[in-house]
């Protein structure tokens, strides 16, 4: 014999009744946005491994940088800061200590400017041919921060452990401009020819990639062509979200 069913259990029958497809339908959208199609987790959604080419750039944008010192011309460095700031780019200098203590307000701008402001080391050495007491003190008295851009690029197993223990992850480049190079022993390269370095190297170079150039040479003044060419081949740059911190996010904010 079946029981008899009230009016209250009905109305809850009810209820659950069209509640279960609204609840089904939640369920299967948030599947698919954290799955992606076919239910595959895209890779948008997944922590890119850091790699020291990189630097934590896993965003598809290109994120420019800038080294070394703008001697003679110090302020160079926060007048590319605003340009960028007002394109709405965020850029990361990398700059020597020994120089950029004497003028901690172009630190102060550059972040404030929404660029991040990271370790050079203090005097610009080749880390791999110091000790490590030397190695470590060279970091440790470079700018305050959580990315190391080795001078020259050089590093090794040794100096990578050093700058870890001091809390520091190795960052290069995937694309030299060679804008310190000087082709006739006296000028360094042309903004035409930093620009075409930059315009005709691999697409894999520049997409999640990272450009290095310095304060010093024609680099700054091929900005605004390299930007050009960059977004005309359909590229885009790490957007600035306004002021940043002393250090750098892991992935990188770019987008």
């Amino acid at each position: 014999m079946r029981p008899v069913r009230t009016i209250a259990a009905i109305k809850l029958t009810v209820q659950e009744t069209t509640r279960w497809p609204r609840l089904v339908g939640t369920v299967l959208v948030t599947v698919v946005v954290s799955l992606g199609p076919m239910g595959v987790r895209t890779a948008s959604a997944q922590s890119a491994p850091y790699t020291n080419t990189r630097c934590g750039n896993s965003s598809g944008r290109v994120l420019l940088t800038f080294d070394d010192w703008a001697y003679g011309d110090p302020y160079r460095a926060t007048r590319i800061g605003a340009y960028l700031q007002a394109r709405n780019i965020r850029a990361a200098y990398f700059l020597i200590n020994q120089e950029a203590q004497s003028y901690p307000d172009i630190v102060a701008t550059l972040r404030q400017q929404g660029h991040w402001v990271l370790n050079h080391t203090y005097s610009h050495p080749d880390l791999t041919t110091l000790p490590d007491a030397v190695v470590s003190s060279e970091i440790s008295e470079g700018i305050s921060t959580n990315l190391l851009r080795p001078p020259y690029g050089a590093y090794n197993s040794r100096v990578a452990n050093i700058a870890a223990g001091l809390g520091y992850r190795i960052c290069t480049w995937t694309l030299d401009t060679l804008d310190w190079q000087q082709p006739d022993g006296v000028n360094y390269r042309s903004v035409s020819s930093v620009r075409s370095i930059v315009r005709t190297a691999p697409r894999s170079t520049k997409t999640s990639g990272v450009i290095l150039g310095h304060l010093f040479s024609n680099y700054p003044s091929a900005i605004s062509g390299i930007i050009f060419d960059l977004q005309r081949q359909g590229l885009l740059l790490c957007r600035n979200r306004g002021p940043v911190g002393r250090l750098a996010p892991f992935p990188l904010a770019c987008t």
